[in-house]
Protein backbone atom coordinates (compact mmCIF):
# COMPACT_ATOMS: atom_id res chain seq x y z
CA UNK A 1 0.00 0.00 0.00
CA UNK A 2 1.45 3.39 -1.41
CA UNK A 3 -1.41 5.77 -0.50
CA UNK A 4 -0.80 9.44 -2.33
CA UNK A 5 -0.24 12.47 -1.41
CA UNK A 6 -3.52 13.86 -1.37
CA UNK A 7 -4.37 11.07 1.32
CA UNK A 8 -5.64 12.54 4.44
CA UNK A 9 -7.94 9.89 6.06
CA UNK A 10 -7.50 5.96 6.57
CA UNK A 11 -9.82 3.63 5.55
CA UNK A 12 -11.32 2.72 9.25
CA UNK A 13 -11.77 6.72 9.64
CA UNK A 14 -13.87 7.09 6.34
CA UNK A 15 -16.00 4.18 7.25
CA UNK A 16 -16.57 6.33 10.74
CA UNK A 17 -17.55 9.30 9.09
CA UNK A 18 -19.79 7.64 6.42
CA UNK A 19 -21.71 5.83 9.48
CA UNK A 20 -22.59 9.31 10.57
CA UNK A 21 -24.23 10.77 7.79
CA UNK A 22 -27.24 9.45 6.17
CA UNK A 23 -27.86 10.55 1.97
CA UNK A 24 -25.21 9.77 -0.48
CA UNK A 25 -24.67 10.03 -4.06
CA UNK A 26 -22.14 8.01 -5.66
CA UNK A 27 -20.55 9.41 -9.03
CA UNK A 28 -17.74 7.89 -11.31
CA UNK A 29 -15.70 8.83 -14.20
CA UNK A 30 -17.15 9.54 -18.00
CA UNK A 31 -16.90 6.22 -19.96
CA UNK A 32 -17.55 3.70 -16.70
CA UNK A 33 -15.72 0.34 -17.03
CA UNK A 34 -16.45 -2.58 -14.74
CA UNK A 35 -14.27 -1.61 -11.93
CA UNK A 36 -15.97 2.52 -11.66
CA UNK A 37 -19.73 1.00 -11.86
CA UNK A 38 -18.67 -2.31 -9.71
CA UNK A 39 -17.05 0.00 -7.05
CA UNK A 40 -20.27 2.23 -7.26
CA UNK A 41 -22.78 -0.05 -6.78
CA UNK A 42 -20.39 -2.17 -3.92
CA UNK A 43 -20.70 0.92 -1.99
CA UNK A 44 -23.96 1.59 -2.95
CA UNK A 45 -24.98 -1.93 -1.61
CA UNK A 46 -22.62 -1.22 1.76
CA UNK A 47 -24.62 2.10 2.88
CA UNK A 48 -27.85 0.38 2.14
CA UNK A 49 -27.26 -2.36 4.69
CA UNK A 50 -25.63 0.42 6.97
CA UNK A 51 -29.15 1.79 6.84
CA UNK A 52 -28.17 4.45 4.78
CA UNK A 53 -29.95 6.25 1.73
CA UNK A 54 -27.02 6.17 -1.94
CA UNK A 55 -27.81 6.95 -5.49
CA UNK A 56 -25.28 6.12 -7.97
CA UNK A 57 -24.74 8.62 -10.60
CA UNK A 58 -23.58 8.24 -14.17
CA UNK A 59 -20.80 11.24 -15.18
CA UNK A 60 -22.65 12.16 -18.23
CA UNK A 61 -26.52 12.48 -19.15
CA UNK A 62 -26.44 8.32 -20.25
CA UNK A 63 -29.55 6.19 -18.68
CA UNK A 64 -28.13 2.69 -18.96
CA UNK A 65 -25.31 0.26 -18.88
CA UNK A 66 -23.22 -1.48 -21.71
CA UNK A 67 -24.77 -4.80 -22.44
CA UNK A 68 -21.85 -6.38 -20.12
CA UNK A 69 -22.77 -4.74 -17.03
CA UNK A 70 -26.28 -4.63 -16.63
CA UNK A 71 -26.41 -8.05 -14.56
CA UNK A 72 -24.78 -6.10 -12.12
CA UNK A 73 -27.56 -6.05 -8.95
CA UNK A 74 -28.66 -1.88 -8.50
CA UNK A 75 -27.09 -1.44 -11.93
CA UNK A 76 -30.97 -0.48 -13.37
CA UNK A 77 -31.17 2.31 -10.23
CA UNK A 78 -28.56 4.26 -11.66
CA UNK A 79 -29.61 7.51 -12.72
CA UNK A 80 -27.91 10.55 -15.11
CA UNK A 81 -25.93 13.09 -13.36
CA UNK A 82 -28.19 15.92 -14.29
CA UNK A 83 -30.58 14.88 -12.36
CA UNK A 84 -29.21 15.27 -9.50
CA UNK A 85 -30.39 18.34 -7.73
CA UNK A 86 -28.42 18.41 -4.37
CA UNK A 87 -26.81 16.06 -2.17
CA UNK A 88 -26.11 16.31 1.14
CA UNK A 89 -23.00 13.69 0.72
CA UNK A 90 -20.93 12.71 -2.50
CA UNK A 91 -18.61 10.30 -2.87
CA UNK A 92 -16.15 9.88 -5.76
CA UNK A 93 -15.25 6.58 -6.71
CA UNK A 94 -12.66 5.54 -9.11
CA UNK A 95 -12.02 9.11 -10.37
CA UNK A 96 -8.96 11.51 -9.35
CA UNK A 97 -10.27 14.75 -10.61
CA UNK A 98 -13.20 16.71 -11.63
CA UNK A 99 -12.51 16.65 -15.15
CA UNK A 100 -13.23 13.14 -15.28
CA UNK A 101 -16.27 13.45 -13.26
CA UNK A 102 -17.82 15.27 -16.17
CA UNK A 103 -21.46 16.45 -15.57
CA UNK A 104 -21.44 15.02 -12.53
CA UNK A 105 -18.79 17.07 -11.25
CA UNK A 106 -21.42 19.43 -10.28
CA UNK A 107 -22.35 17.59 -7.64
CA UNK A 108 -19.67 18.18 -5.62
CA UNK A 109 -20.75 21.97 -5.69
CA UNK A 110 -24.29 21.43 -5.34
CA UNK A 111 -24.72 21.83 -1.24
CA UNK A 112 -22.63 18.48 -0.35
CA UNK A 113 -21.76 19.50 3.27
CA UNK A 114 -19.57 16.53 3.40
CA UNK A 115 -17.31 14.85 0.15
CA UNK A 116 -15.04 11.79 -0.07
CA UNK A 117 -12.75 10.08 -2.66
CA UNK A 118 -11.41 6.72 -2.66
CA UNK A 119 -9.32 5.62 -5.60
CA UNK A 120 -6.61 4.35 -7.09
CA UNK A 121 -5.47 6.62 -9.70
CA UNK A 122 -2.73 9.34 -8.55
CA UNK A 123 -3.57 12.92 -8.61
CA UNK A 124 -1.59 15.54 -7.27
CA UNK A 125 -4.47 17.41 -6.35
CA UNK A 126 -6.97 16.47 -3.23
CA UNK A 127 -10.59 17.22 -4.35
CA UNK A 128 -13.10 15.71 -1.40
CA UNK A 129 -13.08 16.76 2.43
CA UNK A 130 -11.90 13.33 2.95
CA UNK A 131 -9.41 11.26 0.63
CA UNK A 132 -8.16 7.58 0.51
CA UNK A 133 -6.05 6.78 -2.53
CA UNK A 134 -3.90 3.44 -3.39
CA UNK A 135 -1.69 3.41 -6.17
CA UNK A 136 -1.20 0.24 -5.41
CA UNK A 137 -4.69 -1.24 -5.15
CA UNK A 138 -5.22 -3.34 -8.44
CA UNK A 139 -9.08 -2.12 -8.38
CA UNK A 140 -10.79 1.01 -6.80
CA UNK A 141 -13.18 -2.05 -5.67
CA UNK A 142 -10.55 -3.93 -3.67
CA UNK A 143 -10.47 -0.31 -1.69
CA UNK A 144 -14.63 -0.22 -1.30
CA UNK A 145 -14.13 -4.22 -0.29
CA UNK A 146 -12.12 -3.01 2.87
CA UNK A 147 -14.23 -0.06 3.47
CA UNK A 148 -17.17 -2.07 3.79
CA UNK A 149 -15.42 -4.47 6.22
CA UNK A 150 -14.90 -1.44 8.16
CA UNK A 151 -18.10 -0.29 8.43
CA UNK A 152 -19.39 -3.64 9.65
CA UNK A 153 -21.79 -4.45 6.89
CA UNK A 154 -22.14 -7.98 5.20
CA UNK A 155 -20.17 -8.12 2.32
CA UNK A 156 -21.53 -11.47 0.59
CA UNK A 157 -23.99 -11.79 -1.87
CA UNK A 158 -24.52 -8.89 -4.56
CA UNK A 159 -21.81 -6.80 -2.67
CA UNK A 160 -19.20 -9.20 -3.34
CA UNK A 161 -20.42 -9.65 -6.85
CA UNK A 162 -19.90 -6.01 -7.58
CA UNK A 163 -16.49 -6.06 -6.19
CA UNK A 164 -15.11 -8.81 -7.84
CA UNK A 165 -16.71 -7.85 -10.95
CA UNK A 166 -14.57 -4.41 -10.51
CA UNK A 167 -11.36 -6.72 -9.10
CA UNK A 168 -11.87 -9.14 -12.25
CA UNK A 169 -12.05 -6.03 -14.94
CA UNK A 170 -8.92 -4.09 -13.63
CA UNK A 171 -6.80 -7.03 -13.03
CA UNK A 172 -7.36 -8.20 -17.11
CA UNK A 173 -8.58 -11.42 -15.54
CA UNK A 174 -5.91 -11.63 -13.40
CA UNK A 175 -3.62 -11.02 -16.03
CA UNK A 176 -2.21 -7.98 -15.58
CA UNK A 177 0.76 -6.95 -13.29
CA UNK A 178 -0.55 -4.87 -10.66
CA UNK A 179 -2.52 -8.64 -10.08
CA UNK A 180 -0.92 -9.35 -6.35
CA UNK A 181 -1.47 -11.38 -3.59
CA UNK A 182 -4.05 -9.44 -1.78
CA UNK A 183 -6.18 -9.47 -4.90
CA UNK A 184 -5.97 -12.70 -5.04
CA UNK A 185 -6.72 -13.11 -1.35
CA UNK A 186 -9.64 -10.92 -1.79
CA UNK A 187 -11.39 -12.46 -4.98
CA UNK A 188 -11.20 -15.59 -2.39
CA UNK A 189 -13.36 -14.07 -0.04
CA UNK A 190 -15.56 -12.83 -2.42
CA UNK A 191 -15.60 -16.15 -3.58
CA UNK A 192 -16.51 -18.05 -0.43
CA UNK A 193 -19.14 -15.65 0.15
CA UNK A 194 -20.87 -16.98 -2.97
CA UNK A 195 -19.62 -14.50 -5.61
CA UNK A 196 -21.05 -16.62 -9.26
CA UNK A 197 -17.17 -16.87 -11.53
CA UNK A 198 -19.46 -18.32 -14.23
CA UNK A 199 -21.59 -15.48 -14.44
CA UNK A 200 -19.06 -12.70 -14.27
CA UNK A 201 -16.80 -13.86 -16.91
CA UNK A 202 -20.00 -14.91 -19.27
CA UNK A 203 -21.39 -11.36 -18.87
CA UNK A 204 -18.26 -9.44 -18.90
CA UNK A 205 -16.45 -11.77 -22.19
CA UNK A 206 -18.36 -14.22 -23.68
CA UNK A 207 -20.99 -11.68 -24.67
CA UNK A 208 -19.28 -9.77 -27.88
CA UNK A 209 -21.70 -9.15 -30.93
CA UNK A 210 -20.54 -9.56 -34.50
CA UNK A 211 -20.32 -6.07 -34.98
CA UNK A 212 -17.75 -5.79 -32.05
CA UNK A 213 -15.76 -8.65 -34.67
CA UNK A 214 -16.18 -6.30 -37.27
CA UNK A 215 -14.57 -3.09 -35.62
CA UNK A 216 -11.73 -5.21 -34.35
CA UNK A 217 -11.47 -6.59 -37.91
CA UNK A 218 -11.10 -3.06 -39.37
CA UNK A 219 -8.78 -1.82 -36.74
CA UNK A 220 -6.26 -4.89 -36.81
CA UNK A 221 -6.28 -4.23 -40.93
CA UNK A 222 -4.66 -0.84 -40.05
CA UNK A 223 -2.74 -1.56 -37.55
CA UNK A 224 0.98 -0.56 -37.66
CA UNK A 225 4.20 -2.29 -35.71
CA UNK A 226 6.80 -0.20 -35.11
CA UNK A 227 10.37 -0.79 -33.31
CA UNK A 228 10.78 -3.51 -34.51
CA UNK A 229 7.54 -4.94 -33.70
CA UNK A 230 7.58 -3.76 -30.21
CA UNK A 231 5.15 -1.19 -30.44
CA UNK A 232 1.19 -1.89 -31.72
CA UNK A 233 -1.00 1.24 -33.08
CA UNK A 234 -4.18 1.43 -34.97
CA UNK A 235 -7.16 3.59 -34.62
CA UNK A 236 -10.97 3.76 -35.27
CA UNK A 237 -13.06 6.13 -36.93
CA UNK A 238 -16.74 7.01 -36.69
CA UNK A 239 -17.47 5.75 -39.58
CA UNK A 240 -16.32 2.67 -38.50
CA UNK A 241 -18.55 2.51 -35.83
CA UNK A 242 -21.44 3.68 -38.52
CA UNK A 243 -20.49 0.59 -40.91
CA UNK A 244 -19.98 -2.00 -38.89
CA UNK A 245 -22.87 -0.99 -36.48
CA UNK A 246 -20.72 -1.13 -33.06
CA UNK A 247 -21.32 0.42 -30.35
CA UNK A 248 -18.39 2.82 -28.23
CA UNK A 249 -17.97 0.34 -25.70
CA UNK A 250 -16.94 -2.44 -28.62
CA UNK A 251 -14.11 -0.83 -29.20
CA UNK A 252 -12.01 -1.37 -25.33
CA UNK A 253 -10.82 -4.16 -26.27
CA UNK A 254 -8.76 -3.61 -29.09
CA UNK A 255 -6.13 -1.94 -27.26
CA UNK A 256 -5.58 -5.54 -25.68
CA UNK A 257 -6.01 -7.38 -28.96
CA UNK A 258 -2.50 -5.52 -29.82
CA UNK A 259 -1.13 -6.38 -26.77
CA UNK A 260 -1.24 -9.95 -26.89
CA UNK A 261 0.50 -10.04 -30.23
CA UNK A 262 4.08 -11.59 -29.45
CA UNK A 263 6.53 -9.08 -29.17
CA UNK A 264 4.90 -5.99 -28.79
CA UNK A 265 5.38 -4.30 -25.13
CA UNK A 266 3.34 -1.14 -26.05
CA UNK A 267 -0.10 -1.17 -27.39
CA UNK A 268 -1.75 2.16 -28.21
CA UNK A 269 -5.09 3.12 -30.25
CA UNK A 270 -6.75 5.88 -31.38
CA UNK A 271 -11.02 6.05 -30.74
CA UNK A 272 -12.95 8.85 -33.10
CA UNK A 273 -15.18 10.97 -31.36
CA UNK A 274 -18.03 13.26 -32.10
CA UNK A 275 -15.55 15.46 -30.37
CA UNK A 276 -12.10 14.65 -29.58
CA UNK A 277 -9.71 11.82 -30.24
CA UNK A 278 -9.80 9.39 -27.11
CA UNK A 279 -6.36 7.16 -26.95
CA UNK A 280 -5.86 3.88 -24.95
CA UNK A 281 -2.56 3.23 -24.14
CA UNK A 282 -1.22 -0.65 -22.43
CA UNK A 283 2.03 -1.80 -21.36
CA UNK A 284 2.79 -5.52 -20.66
CA UNK A 285 6.38 -4.64 -19.26
CA UNK A 286 7.49 -2.53 -16.59
CA UNK A 287 7.14 0.78 -19.40
CA UNK A 288 5.66 3.33 -17.50
CA UNK A 289 3.07 4.62 -20.02
CA UNK A 290 1.44 7.30 -17.56
CA UNK A 291 3.86 9.76 -18.21
CA UNK A 292 2.87 10.14 -22.11
CA UNK A 293 -0.71 9.71 -21.08
CA UNK A 294 -0.20 12.87 -18.74
CA UNK A 295 1.58 14.77 -20.93
CA UNK A 296 -1.05 14.29 -23.58
CA UNK A 297 -4.56 15.61 -21.62
CA UNK A 298 -4.65 12.18 -19.37
CA UNK A 299 -3.54 9.75 -16.95
CA UNK A 300 -4.29 6.77 -15.25
CA UNK A 301 -1.61 3.44 -14.48
CA UNK A 302 1.46 2.33 -15.09
CA UNK A 303 0.84 -0.33 -17.40
CA UNK A 304 -2.80 1.23 -18.47
CA UNK A 305 -3.59 4.96 -19.23
CA UNK A 306 -5.83 6.95 -21.43
CA UNK A 307 -5.23 10.48 -23.01
CA UNK A 308 -7.23 12.79 -25.20
CA UNK A 309 -6.10 14.43 -28.44
CA UNK A 310 -8.38 17.11 -30.78
CA UNK A 311 -8.03 17.52 -34.48
CA UNK A 312 -7.93 15.16 -37.45
CA UNK A 313 -7.69 11.64 -37.05
CA UNK A 314 -5.31 10.99 -39.29
CA UNK A 315 -3.14 13.53 -38.99
CA UNK A 316 -3.04 13.31 -35.08
CA UNK A 317 -2.28 9.57 -35.55
CA UNK A 318 0.44 10.31 -37.76
CA UNK A 319 2.10 12.29 -34.99
CA UNK A 320 0.89 10.05 -32.14
CA UNK A 321 3.81 7.33 -33.78
CA UNK A 322 6.47 10.15 -33.43
CA UNK A 323 5.98 11.16 -30.51
CA UNK A 324 5.30 7.43 -29.25
CA UNK A 325 8.46 6.56 -30.84
CA UNK A 326 10.75 9.24 -29.07
CA UNK A 327 8.55 8.53 -25.83
CA UNK A 328 9.52 5.32 -25.45
CA UNK A 329 13.32 5.50 -26.82
CA UNK A 330 13.91 7.64 -24.27
CA UNK A 331 12.39 5.03 -21.80
CA UNK A 332 13.93 2.17 -23.09
CA UNK A 333 17.23 3.54 -23.59
CA UNK A 334 17.51 3.57 -27.33
CA UNK A 335 18.74 7.36 -27.25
Amino acid sequence: MTVTPQTNATLKEIAQALLEHDNYVIVGHVSPDGDCIGSQLALWHALHRAGKKATCAFATDETSLEKSLQFLPGSESIVPAASIEQAECVICVDVPNESRMGEAAAALHAGASFTVTLDHHANPQRVSDLSYTDPDAAASALIVWELAKGMGVDRGGELALCAFTGLVTDTGRFQYQNTDAYAFACAAEMRQLGVDLALVCNQLFQRRSLSALKLENAATNRMELLMDGSLALTYVTLNDFKTTGAAKADADNIVNVLRSLDGVRVACTLRETEDNLRGSLRSKDDTDISIFARDHNGGGHKAASGFTLYGDIQSQFDQLKDELEEFLNEQWGLV
